[in-house]
């Protein structure tokens, strides 16, 4: 069985893929990627699950770090830093995942996947987001992660 921590990568490459190609279909970009890591099927349902909702939560993602970095607007960034907070942004938001584990998260993958510079960016503006969450979601345990 996959660790979270696999889930949440492969659906950041997944939801990259959507936004380099516009696909919007996460199972028409899932099979190679999760094919690499030998995901079950559920997991691959978790991965899509959650690079597509990402993607489809992803202008509200933007609006957010507009208004967090506005002279970093989503356009401006490296595809990979403006996925990897549209990532954290949805598990921040939706409760799926404690606030402070999305943000250590993401930027595990900024600094697996990015520049020298994106893993401090990154921190910074899901760390203004965190500061903006309402108490009970900034407080939820990792045990519901």
């Amino acid at each position: 069985m996959a660790e979270p921590r696999t889930i949440r990568r492969v659906a950041f490459q997944v939801l990259f893929q959507m936004d380099i190609t516009g696909e919007a279909d996460a199972w028409e970009l899932v099979g190679p990627v999760a094919d690499e890591r030998d995901l079950s099927a559920s997991e691959r349902d978790r991965v899509v699950g959650l690079a597509s909702d990402a993607y489809a939560g992803r202008g509200s993602a933007d609006a957010a770090v507009a208004e967090l970095a506005p002279e970093w607007p989503p356009h401006r960034q490296p595809a990979v830093d403006r996925n990897v907070l549209r990532l954290a942004y949805h598990e921040m938001t939706a409760g799926t995942t404690p606030p402070k584990v999305a943000v250590s998260e993401a930027v595990k993958l900024a600094k697996e996947f990015s520049t020298e510079k994106s893993p401090a960016f990154v921190n910074a503006i899901l760390d203004k987001l965190l500061k903006r969450l309402p108490a009970s979601t900034a407080t939820a345990t990792e045990a519901d992660a």
